[in-house]
């Protein structure tokens, strides 16, 4: 199992309740990824924690997960303990894309947080940065291999 987390630029981001923040004047740390490689049972478990605690933090907006993987479904997260009352999992429909779909939930600014399954170019990077700098939400891309 092979992992990395990288900014969307060369900037070092700080901790969110252990895991990000987003400065409310700078778009540098909007979007952050993590390279998951392995079983996708591995994968998972080394997501329980982050989802669990992006899950758990109060107020009004949510944590969304755009197209997640199949294995990542109402079962998974009543055992993995994430709070399931603050999280919208949503999936694109007929001609809409997945990266669409998550440029609109950064962009409404409803969420905290929109995670998003999929292997970003760098123009889908920019599209997401942009779309959550004017959420005043965070991004994070999750690649599973």
């Amino acid at each position: 199992m092979q992992y990395a987390l990288s900014s969307a630029t060369p900037q070092t981001h700080s901790a969110q309740l252990g895991l990000f923040q987003a400065d409310a004047t700078s778009a540098e740390n909007r979007l952050n990824e993590l390279s998951l490689s392995g079983s996708s049972s591995l994968s998972l478990h080394l997501l329980t924690p982050m989802l669990r605690e992006l899950s758990a933090e109060q107020g009004d907006r949510w944590l969304t997960l755009i197209a997640p993987p199949k294995a990542l479904n109402r079962q998974w997260l009543r055992q993995s303990g994430v709070n399931r009352e603050r999280i919208l999992m949503l999936v694109p429909k007929a001609g809409q894309s997945a990266l669409q779909l998550a440029e609109q939930a950064l962009r409404l600014g409803h969420s905290h947080t929109v995670v998003s399954f999929a292997d970003l170019n760098s123009q889908a990077r920019e599209r997401l940065v942009n779309a959550a700098t004017q959420g005043q939400s965070q991004a994070l891309n999750v690649v599973l291999r």
